[in-house]
Parts: structure tokens; C-alpha cells; sequence
């Protein structure tokens, strides 16, 4: 069906071209502080004025806006949250919704020569201006509400204008989801640095199974030196280098006796606050790691050279692997240049991939995205501990899974009554005992993540993708990291890159974020939908429609007796489609 064809209702028409009526006032959803009681009045929505744009203003519309499980962190943490901190949400109460399709309706004066009535955009919620994190949904008011301004903040970011335009045929819902959809792109798009920060500081400290003959290598491209290099008890052959190359490169060079109380203490008010871009760990034991490890900065590298002192897990800050973006490296090599070398990211073609905790939306999107990857692993294992949500798998990517019968297999499990570790090793067994290639963890589980650490193969990479509080800890076995070149990978949200490449995939069929889809909404019934978030009620993602007010929460199989003509242009395995949105959406617009 055609564009034209889609949308040829009078009103839909109107909608689309953004010429409907806007009303003196509209509806929001106000959070006014931490639990779910505090989210709207009397469990509703209340009425604001509308307004009108300012010169350097847009008024938009919003159009469908996906709940996320980042909305109910704030909803827990309220003013604590770390991106409200400081905010007086009774005063000033937040309007959530990151996930955000919108339309312009009305263009201040100074932008008419830059958009126009009926331009549609996706926003890229994680917005900087100039220098302030300010990300929609949080401190900008989000999608939860029929009407917002935009200005200069997300039109004159430190990035640009943080709104992507959307092709006229793209659904709203597929459009609001390629926000989520970016942060699973991202995910595998993540770059590690592979040296020294060029005008880092950088610690090199000996611990009790240092060797004597390490050598430096060439840690850092050729003029692009640390400006500072502080060492704790190294001694010999590299201290000698390390002095000669301070001369010819030009870092200072700070040499403190080997680690503890008093010479940590002095390394730490050498570096100062910002605490160190690179530590180098010779010889190191999991008590010097534990020691060290806190003082890394935002994006430092780790190195463990040798692993001959590991003779148990060390507690390792997971939360900062994954929001910090910490990278753990390591070589059982002398030369510790040798370390530092490009981390891969995507899946393996042909390998082995794990999908732990993968039947909730985030994880499903995971699974999706390897069934349609033009090489993707030949073995994909999703598991979760109840076997009726991950049947939804099976069942909701049916077609994709067919679709490569004989080059991947998909095989979902849940552990019944086996033990963790009785699990783990049959996951490993459907292996031939090879391991994994990547394993994806999903569920924001210490534990998880250590003890999935043990199943990882030669060179294997695991990517933290469920959050973890930055402080939160988990006892992992460094010498994988040394002696398997085992890697770990952990984004936070994504970039402007990320969301035009979903964007971009979306539009052209590569990657359909309406397979996501679980359930519908108007406004009125977003915090039933959010309680739904928090219940994991439904196996994908719920989608509110802003325009239409008073439709329940309703799961898309459930259309079959609400609005059998909306069921009816459902895709196989009640999927929700372009063409059930605008069947929808005509019968219910206002």
C-alpha cells in the first residue's frame, strides 16, 4: 500500500501533514518526586496551557513515545536520580519520555527558513548544551505529554540540532523505537582506546609478581606522548627507558617506592583529581588491583601485565565498566605495549554467541538484531528463567529464524531445576566445550556477570549491557583476561552516530523496530503502562500514543476483540505494523 494510499482519510491526512487543531490546553504526565505515587494527580494527567514558540522556538507535537526501564529508575530515584540532582521536583516536576516521534506545528519566526508545519523528527535524548547534560525526558521535558517546545538547547546542541528527520513513510512507533534501538547499536559500536592518552597520566605500579626485564614498547603513537607518568616501585631495565623516553618525549616522569599507603597517597596528589587515564599493573595481585582500581578516570585503560599473582578473583567495579567506560586489557608479554590492541566489538561471524536474561525487550532487540545480521554467529543461545517469556522469541521471530535454517541456529533455555553452575556448563557443553565467543548479559546481576566470565572462549568478549550502579562489584577471575585475551564491553545510552544509523536501518528494511512492539496505550494509561515496565508484564515494548487520551493498555493480541480492524492488519504473530498504526490512529484520533 501506498503512502498516499495509507493515509488518504481526511483526517489522518490532517495529522500527518501536521494540520490538525491544536488546543489552548493539552495533557502531561508530571512527576513531582521519587515513587510511582508521585506520577500525575489523583493517578491522571493534568491540563497545562499550550504555548505558543518563541522566535528561536518550535512547537511540536508528540506522537508516540516508547516506555522505557530507564523511566522507572527515575520514578525510584527521583531528585537522587544522577541527572537531577539539584532539582526540586514539587517545584519543577519532570515529564518523562525519552523514546520520543514528533511532528512540528508551529515554527517561530527566526526558523522558518529551517523547518516548517509537518516536519517529523526522532530526538536524540542525550542532549549537551554548552557542556550541561540536559537529556529529554529528564531535564527537558519528555514525550508523556501531547505538546512541548524545542529550542535552542536541542536545535543549537554541542552536537548540532539534536533532531534527526524521519521519512514520511516511516511509522511513528518505528520511529520513536529507534531511540532504543540506538543504544543496542551502540553497544556494538563502542572504540576502546588502543595506547596512552596523548597528555594522560598515566601509574605504573609494580605489584608482588613483578618481573625484572619488562619493557615499554610503544605504548603511545609517536609525538603524541602522556603528559605525566608516575610509577610505584618499578625499578631495572624499564625505569631506565621510561627516563630516557621522558627526555626525548618530554612527560614528566614522577618515581614514588613501591605501592602502599603513604606512595599511593603521593600519586594520587600528583595526578590530582582527575585521577589517571592509564594504570599499568606489572605483576599485579587481585588486593593491588582492588587498591588501584578506583583511582581510574572516566575512559582509562587498565593494563595487567602478567597474571602469575591472580590466585583468585579480584572485586572488579562492573557498574564503572559499563557507565564509566573503563577497558580492561592485559598480556602474559614482557612488553607492555603488547596489551594494546583493538577490542572487537560486533558479534563473531560464525561463533558462538549468549544472550543471558534475554527475553525482555532490551534482550529481544539483542536477538533480533543477530538473527538479521548479514554474518552473524551460527549458534545464538537466549536464556531467562521463566520458559513462557522466552518462548515469545520463538515465536515473535519465527520468520527470521527460518530465514537462516541451516547457517544460525536460535536455541532457547532456562535452567530448570540445574544449578547455575550445572547450567553454565550445559550452555558451554552446546559449545563442544569451545565456550563463547560473545556473551551478552542482559540482567543486572553481579553474579551473573562473574559467573558467566568462566564461559567465555579464547579472545572472548562479553558486553555489560544491563546497567549497574557505578560502586557495585563482582569477584572475576583476572587471569582470563591475561592468558585468554578475554574483553569486556559496556555503553550507557547513545550518540547522535548511533540513532542516525538505527535511523537509517529502519528506513531501509535492515532492521524493523515495530517487531518490538508488545502493546498499546493512550495517554491516560502511560502509568498503568509504566507499572507494566516494572512488573515485566509484557515480552517487548509498550508504545503510548500522545494524541489519543483514553485508550487502555492493551497488549496487541488483545486488539482482536477491542479494534478487530487494527488486529486485523497486524503482521504474523500479532506484530504491530504501519498499517495498523494508521487504522488506529483513524479510529481513535480525536
Amino acid at each position: 500500500m501506498s503512502l498516499d494510499e495509507l493515509y488518504a482519510h481526511p483526517k489522518l491526512a490532517a495529522y500527518r501533514q501536521g494540520k490538525t487543531p491544536i488546543p489552548p490546553k493539552y495533557w502531561l504526565w508530571p512527576l513531582y518526586g521519587a515513587g510511582l505515587e508521585n506520577l500525575g494527580v489523583d493517578d491522571k494527567p493534568i491540563q497545562v496551557d499550550t504555548p505558543s514558540p518563541g522566535p528561536d522556538q518550535l512547537l511540536v507535537r508528540h506522537d508516540a513515545v516508547g516506555l522505557c526501564f530507564s523511566d522507572t529508575k527515575i520514578i525510584h530515584a527521583g531528585e537522587t536520580h544522577p541527572r537531577l540532582v539539584g532539582r526540586n521536583m514539587k517545584a519543577n516536576p519532570v515529564v518523562l519520555g525519552h523514546e520520543v516521534a514528533l511532528t512540528v506545528v508551529r515554527v517561530g519566526e527566526k526558523l522558518v527558513d529551517k523547518f516548517k508545519v509537518g516536519d517529523r523528527f526522532v530526538v536524540q535524548a542525550d542532549i549537551y548544551y554548552k557542556g550541561v547534560g540536559m537529556a529529554y525526558g529528564y531535564a527537558l521535558q519528555g514525550g508523556l505529554s501531547q505538546y512541548n517546545l524545542i529550542g535552542k538547547e536541542i536545535l543549537e546542541g554541542d552536537e548540532g540540532c539534536y533532531l534527526l528527520p524521519v521519512k514520511p513513510e516511516t511509522g511513528y512507533a518505528q520511529a520513536a523505537l529507534t531511540e532504543p534501538w540506538a543504544c543496542i547499536t551502540a553497544a556494538y559500536d563502542v572504540v576502546y582506546r588502543v595506547g596512552w592518552k596523548p597528555g594522560g597520566t598515566v601509574l605504573i605500579a609494580a605489584g608482588p609478581g613483578a618481573l625484572a626485564d619488562y619493557e615499554l614498547g610503544t605504548p603511545y603513537e609517536g609525538g603524541q606522548p602522556p603528559a605525566r607518568v608516575i610509577t610505584l616501585g618499578v625499578s631495572g631495565k624499564l625505569l631506565a627507558e621510561l627516563r630516557q623516553r621522558a627526555k626525548v618525549d618530554g612527560f614528566a616522569l614522577t618515581e614514588l617506592p613501591a605501592p602502599g599507603e603513604a606512595s599511593i597517597a603521593e600519586a594520587k596528589a600528583v595526578a590530582g583529581p582527575a585521577g589517571f587515564d592509564d594504570i599499568v599493573f606489572l605483576g599485579a595481585d587481585s588486593a593491588l588491583y582492588e587498591l588501584l582500581e578506583p583511582l581510574a578516570a572516566k575512559g582509562a585503560v587498565l593494563n595487567l601485565v602478567g597474571s602469575q599473582a591472580f590466585k583468585g578473583p579480584a572485586q572488579v567495579d562492573v557498574g564503572r565498566l559499563h557507565y564509566d567506560h573503563l577497558s580492561l586489557v592485559g598480556t602474559n608479554e614482557p612488553l607492555i605495549a603488547s596489551a594494546y590492541k583493538p577490542i572487537r566489538t560486533q558479534l563473531r561471524p560464525g561463533g558462538y554467541a549468549a544472550f543471558l536474561g534475554a527475553a525482555g525487550p532490551m534482550g529481544q532487540m539483542h536477538v533480533q538484531r543477530a538473527l538479521q545480521a548479514r554474518e552473524g554467529p551460527k549458534l545464538l543461545i537466549a536464556t531467562d528463567l521463566v520458559p513462557e517469556r522466552l518462548r515469545v522469541l520463538e515465536t515473535k521471530f519465527a520468520r527470521l529464524i527460518e530465514a537462516k535454517r541451516g547457517v544460525m541456529e536460535l536455541s532457547c533455555r532456562t535452567p530448570g531445576n540445574m544449578s547455575p553452575a550445572e547450567f553454565n556448563a550445559s550452555l558451554v557443553a552446546a559449545t563442544g566445550g569451545a565456550g563463547f565467543d560473545d556473551i551478552v548479559v542482559l540482567v543486572p546481576s553481579p553474579g551473573l556477570i562473574a559467573s558467566a566470565t568462566e564461559m567465555l572462549a579464547r579472545d572472548g568478549l562479553m558486553i555489560i549491557f544491563a546497567g549497574l550502579n557505578r560502586g557495585v562489584r563482582a569477584p572475576i577471575n583476572l587471569r582470563l583476561v591475561v592468558d585468554k585475551g578475554v574483553r569486556f564491553t559496556g555503553t550507557s545510552g547513545s550518540a547522535i552516530r548511533d540513532m542516525r544509523s538505527m535511523l537509517s536501518a529502519a528506513e531501509s528494511g535492515l532492521l524493523d523496530p515495530n517487531l518490538s512492539v508488545a502493546a498499546i496505550a493512550g495517554l491516560s494509561a502511560a502509568k498503568k503502562g509504566i507499572e507494566g515496565v516494572m512488573n515485566q508484564t509484557f515480552a517487548g515494548k509498550i508504545v503510548v500514543y500522545p494524541q489519543i487520551l483514553d485508550f487502555p493498555l492493551t497488549a496487541l493480541a488483545d486488539l482482536k476483540d477491542v479494534l478487530p480492524q487494527v488486529y486485523a492488519k497486524l503482521g504474523p504473530h500479532h506484530s504491530w505494523t504501519v498499517e495498523a498504526e494508521a487504522e488506529f490512529l483513524k479510529e481513535l484520533l480525536p
